[in-house]
């Protein structure tokens, strides 16, 4: 099944059922004005979704309509939590070799995961805001959308909570980092709103490739239209979602509608540290990891973080070559107001 949000109707917009070639849409107010509804109930309702979403796919509603990726919100356009972790430890070694930190043993074992700001995100194809000097990157990842979470669960308990899936631009300002972590109380203004894919779908529409609640498909990202990393996000993920969200829930429960984030894909590709599809490899789902092979290799960084005007995309295709969740695209704009504050340039 998969699910969308349009940009009308109130401020948390109109659930729509996409179909599974993302051609069409229908709202589905008689069963759910919003995505958020829906989850809240989600063991009544999503039959009744279902049914819809199969009807769709089968020419059966007459109202059906165009469906358009730039007329979608985030499908949650605001949740309660946003929980963003690191999956993958060569994401992981690649950022903090890059600042200049260790790297406790300990993150092999228990996951770090940030809560980040989830009252306000953007939709796919919506603008980066950010200024040049704050280093603006992309982050590409896969998110769940979980359902209701006890306190305690279990990591397989956790699992069987994921309702949906979605695909993230969780834009980073690699400038303003440092100081902000320096501070040892985390990130706020180096992450600005998230954007999520058009469409969020349930796990059992990925077929073969979901299993060990990981997606085993690859990310495709282009910057300015060139491709820049393909990593498989089921390979080299040391924690699944059911981990990531059993580590959250371990001091509280988790509330449906709960966003939870595997952090940048990314792949070793059997070397110390993966390459650059330009090197043969399968790329990078971030603009400092390519900055930091760059500097392993070449003794600096060559490629610069986005300016105004850069665009990028990212999506994930099915065996068939079919989008699965519709695609992120982005450019950068520069905001009005002159910055107020910003860290060194990259």
């Amino acid at each position: 099944m998969k699910l969308a949000t349009l940009k009308q109707g109130g401020r948390d917009g109109t659930l729509v059922v996409v179909s599974r070639d993302l051609g069409r849409c229908c709202p589905v107010p008689h069963i759910a004005p919003t995505l958020q509804a829906a989850l809240d109930d989600w063991d009544e309702l999503a039959p009744s979704l279902r049914a819809m979403y199969e009807r769709l796919n089968a020419g059966e509603v007459e109202d059906a309509q165009p469906f358009s990726a730039a007329a979608c919100q985030a499908p949650l356009p605001r949740a309660y939590q946003w929980l963003d972790g690191s999956a993958y430890m060569n994401h992981v070694e690649l950022v903090r070799k890059a600042r200049g930190a260790d790297l406790p043993p300990s993150m092999y074992t228990d996951p770090i995961i940030y809560q980040g700001g989830s009252d306000s995100f953007i939709g796919p194809c919506d603008d980066i805001v950010a200024a040049e000097e704050w280093g603006i990157d992309f982050e590409a990842e896969v998110a769940a959308i979980i359902g209701d979470v006890p306190m305690g669960a279990t990591a397989a308990e956790a699992a069987g909570a994921i309702r949906l899936l979605m695909l993230v631009n969780d834009v980073s300002l690699r400038n303003l980092i440092p100081a902000e972590l320096a501070k040892g109380f985390g990130f706020v203004q180096s992450k600005p709103a998230s954007a999520f894919s058009p469409v969020a779908v349930t796990p059992d529409e990925l077929g073969a490739a979901w299993h060990d609640t990981r997606m085993h498909l690859p990310l495709r990202v282009a910057l300015n239209g060139q491709p820049f990393g393909m990593p498989n996000a089921g390979v080299d993920a040391t924690f699944d979602f059911g981990m990531l969200a059993a580590h959250v829930a371990k001091t509280r429960e988790l509330e449906a509608g709960t966003i939870v984030g595997t952090g940048t894909v990314s792949n070793k590709q059997g070397g110390l540290w993966g390459s650059s599809i330009a090197n043969g490899g399968v790329g990078y789902c971030c603009i400092v990891e390519l900055r930091t092979y760059e500097t392993l290799e070449q003794g600096k960084p060559s490629t610069g973080y986005m300016r105004a005007g850069d665009t990028v995309r990212i999506e994930v295709l099915d065996g068939d070559g079919r989008s699965v969740f519709g695609a992120i695209e982005q450019k950068v704009v520069v905001p009005a107001l002159a910055p107020q504050s910003g860290g060194a340039h990259g």
